[in-house]
């Protein structure tokens, strides 16, 4: 097991050019918050600086919480200094920018950690978690919590390293060099690209682009070691084109270093044979859907490559659990069933889950679908080809809500969706009662849009009401 190394306020002076106003060079940091309705004694607090808040005017409330250490970029007067003389207060120009500067001296502190950087269009969150549950089978392993995958979340789970061995940690990004920046202080070992789709496609322009700013986690590391999904049509160019790397491939369709054979899905789970060069052995999967399937290959592979027996893997893919609002499967008492996947969307995340709607065995499917966001001039496009993915997998009822989901009903009515099927909501009070006049024991409701969409608040008041 590897040793807990902790930074000392004099490390963090280094790293960050800081200040100390008073407290003690020795004085070892463990703990580090950005919120102080969660100090606890003996806590290191940030006071990071947002755009509808400055954690800098909360420092006085972090060491009365019991802080022992606060990292500010504001001057402090001379009656607080005196009055908190005993307390470790560190001045920075740029608190943000310490953060990033503190984790990388962190990060580096651990020279043996295995570092899982994953990436990805589509899934990354839970490609995440099901790494990390198959490492944690043999590694103390400490993942990204829930969707801290950017320039602030990234940092503070690094600051939370103890004594873990591996690290599993999710990269995101909207524009070029935010997965730059966060992949040069994680320094992964190993790297995994899910997929590139269309996410943020209206910030980039291209699936090309997005490619080439998903890539961009290969810089920060010393020996470029990556995982591919090898049935996405780019990453497999990618993969042909490229010899100069090692790169390892997943797969189903394509001829990969891991396959599944003899695949059978069930509603809410999956078996399949997992194959690995010439070994193979069995997987359950207790999560339904292909692209459970995927991850569970990608988190298969990723043991195999670091030393994990089959009986581990096994055991972490057969005890994953899904982050809520991702594909949660919620029974009501009137026999409906939800399956809530609310927390985000694409074409290629909203497709995914329209052909898992479409293979339940609910008496009646039904989908509650509303905009992604992000796609800029894409945006008709892809909505309309949402729609022809309704019509195609025969879903039975379609409630629609915001105003790019216009065209997804405008393209499913085309398609020849039954109109009287199909209900386009202004508000979602509105789509509330409707879904509650029209569903019956029996049915499947898909819930699936951007985040920013809030359906899971649809989701929340039919759990309360009818939950059993």
């Amino acid at each position: 097991m590897m040793l807990k190394m902790n930074l000392k306020i004099k490390d963090i002076l280094k790293a960050t050019n800081g200040i100390l106003l008073s407290g003690d060079l020795e004085y070892e940091c463990e703990n580090f918050s950005k919120d102080t309705r969660k100090i606890k004694k003996g806590d290191t607090y940030l006071a990071i600086k947002g755009e509808s808040f400055d954690g800098n005017l909360f420092w006085k409330d972090a060491l009365n919480n019991g802080a022992d250490t606060v990292i500010i970029e504001k001057d402090i007067g001379k009656e607080d200094l005196k009055k908190y003389k005993n307390e470790n207060i560190i001045k920075v120009e740029d608190t943000k920018k310490a953060l990033i500067q503190i984790a990388t001296a962190k990060r580096n502190l651990y020279k043996d950690l295995i570092v899982v950087g994953v990436t990805g269009s589509v899934g990354k969150t839970s490609t995440k978690d099901i790494i990390a549950n198959v490492l944690s089978q043999k590694y103390n392993t400490l993942k990204t919590e829930g969707n801290m995958n950017n320039a602030i979340g990234l940092p503070f789970t690094i600051l939370n390293l103890r004594n873990h061995e591996a690290l599993v940690i999710e990269m995101g990004m909207n524009h070029f060099g935010e997965i730059r920046e966060l992949t040069n202080i994680a320094k992964p070992t190993l790297a995994v690209i899910t997929n590139i789709g269309t996410s943020h496609i209206g910030n980039l322009g291209s699936r090309e682009n997005i490619l080439n700013a998903k890539l961009e986690i290969l810089e920060g590391m010393e020996k470029k070691k990556v995982i591919i999904n090898n049935d996405n049509d780019l990453l497999h160019k990618w993969k042909n084109d490229n010899n100069n790397m090692e790169i390892y491939t997943f797969g189903i369709e394509n001829k990969s270093d891991c396959n599944a054979l003899k695949i059978t899905k069930k509603e809410n789970s999956s078996e399949f044979i997992c194959k690995i060069n010439e070994e193979k052995f069995n997987i359950k999967v207790p999560v339904g859907g292909e692209v459970f399937i995927l991850n569970a290959l990608c988190a298969s592979l990723v043991g195999k490559l670091l030393n994990l027996s089959n009986n581990e893997i096994q055991e972490g893919i057969e005890s994953f659990e899904l982050t809520k609002k991702r594909m949660e499967i919620i029974k009501l008492k009137n026999g409906v069933t939800l399956i809530n996947d609310s927390y985000n969307a694409s074409f290629d995340s909203m497709k995914a889950g329209i052909e898992y709607l479409s293979e339940t065995t609910g008496k009646r499917k039904i989908a509650v679908l509303g905009d992604m966001f992000e796609l800029g001039t894409f945006s008709e496009e892809l909505h309309r080809k949402v729609g022809a993915e309704v019509a195609k997998n025969n879903i039975d009822i379609l409630f629609a809500i915001g105003e790019n989901s216009k065209y997804i009903v405008d393209e499913t009515e085309k398609d020849g969706m039954n109109k009287e099927k199909i209900f386009y909501l202004n508000d979602k009070k509105e789509l509330l009662e409707k879904i509650i006049q029209n569903m019956q024991s029996g049915d499947v409701i898909f819930f699936k849009a951007s985040n920013g969409m809030r359906l899971f608040e649809i989701v929340d008041q039919l759990r309360t009401e009818f939950f059993n």
